[in-house]
């Protein structure tokens, strides 16, 4: 008999793909077979030659699961599907039906099934099948992820919790996010009273990460859909810091943060020919991750020649820096399949900080 356990979230944002990944890898030790779906997609890719959400396609890379695919993402919310089925061009029963259909496939073949919920408890009610319907469907028992904090967290689930109620899914376990190291067991503490007469289980995933909390140089690539120019091998290297190269070129040496990605003007060919010649040094490479040049001037042709020849991973564009600047600055970092670092490291973290052995007792 399969078990299975269904991965709501009280929001997006919340870290509910990293605890995907990280109960992939704990039940993988205990577990023959690990299966994974995300039955609602609403942000899709192509994956050999399949539309599937992009968390699915991840897990699919990852973890070799291409066999299992076409099951992985059954109902996902392409451009036009959701006035097509409030049209009536759709049946109402085709999400439900293609969704059970294909957990009942995957509950075949694996020993342990991974259902990931899409944001908040409400998402895929435009076409009759949001999370906590489907939770209730699929008679997984549900484990909510949220983020730190304890006021926040008490409204957010509780919002939530009305929602599954409604649909009659089983919320068993309530797992606390992104927390802030010190006001951890502090967090804990208050979130266990609160949720004391509800027969729900408090528990604690991660501290608040930077490192899986910023973007990779592929992401920035992908967020400003441009080509990653230098050395390919670099594009999983993680941008911990994003900086203008706005005064001089020495201070902006001097000055460089941890893995700092550089937005620097097309205009500045000094400052472009210093850090393509610094490029290998493993001193500074570890301080600088990569450039963003843009700006509608162009380089030299032998500034041009000196940043192609050092192979420093680049991105040219023709927007202002301080346009560039403002929209990384807002980019709320999505792992993605070439992560490898990251993905080493929420393995890694797993195994110290989820206590897959609770989990795998209360289904």
């Amino acid at each position: 008999m399969c078990k299975k356990i269904f991965i709501a979230a009280t929001g997006q944002h919340c870290g509910k793909t990293t605890i995907s990944l990280s109960l992939m890898h704990l039940a993988r030790k205990r577990y023959k077979r690990v299966g994974f779906i995300k039955p609602i997609g609403p942000k899709c890719i192509e994956y050999r030659g399949l539309t599937m959400d992009m968390d699915a396609a991840m897990m699919a890379g990852v973890y070799n699961l291409d066999e299992d695919a076409h099951l992985m993402s059954p109902m996902t919310l392409t451009p036009g599907l959701t006035r097509r089925f409030l049209d009536g061009e759709i049946s109402p029963d085709y999400p439900r039906k293609v969704i059970l259909t294909a957990i009942e496939e995957l509950e075949k073949k694996n020993d342990f099934l991974i259902i990931e919920g899409a944001g908040h408890g409400g998402v895929g009610s435009v076409v009759g099948m949001n999370n906590a319907a489907i939770a209730s469907l699929t008679k997984a028992p549900v484990l909510m992820v949220t983020g730190g904090g304890i006021g926040s967290v008490i409204d957010a689930v509780e919002l939530n919790l009305a929602l599954y109620k409604e649909a009659n899914a089983d919320v068993r376990c309530i797992m606390v996010n992104k927390l802030v190291a010190e006001k951890r067991g502090r967090s804990l503490a208050y979130l266990c009273k609160a949720f004391a007469g509800k027969g729900i289980t408090v528990t604690s995933a991660f501290d608040f990460s930077p490192i899986l909390a910023d973007p990779t140089l592929q992401h920035v690539a992908e967020l400003l859909v441009l080509p990653l120019m230098g050395d390919p091998s670099e594009r999983s290297r993680i941008c911990h810091t994003i900086q203008l190269g706005a005064s001089s070129s020495q201070r902006v040496i001097d000055h460089l943060g941890d893995s700092t990605l550089l937005i620097v003007t097309s205009s500045r060919d000094e400052l472009i020919v210093t850090a393509s010649s610094l490029h290998h040094i493993p001193d500074f490479k570890k301080r600088l991750t990569g450039l963003i040049i843009s700006g509608h001037a162009p380089m030299s042709n032998i500034t041009l020649q000196i940043l192609i020849d050092s192979r420093i991973p680049y991105i040219r564009i023709e927007e202002t820096s301080s346009v560039v600047f403002s929209l990384l600055r807002e980019h709320v970092s999505k792992i993605g399949p070439d992560d490898a670092e990251k993905i080493e490291l929420i393995n890694l973290m797993a195994e110290q900080y989820i206590d897959f052995d609770a989990i795998d007792a209360m289904l």
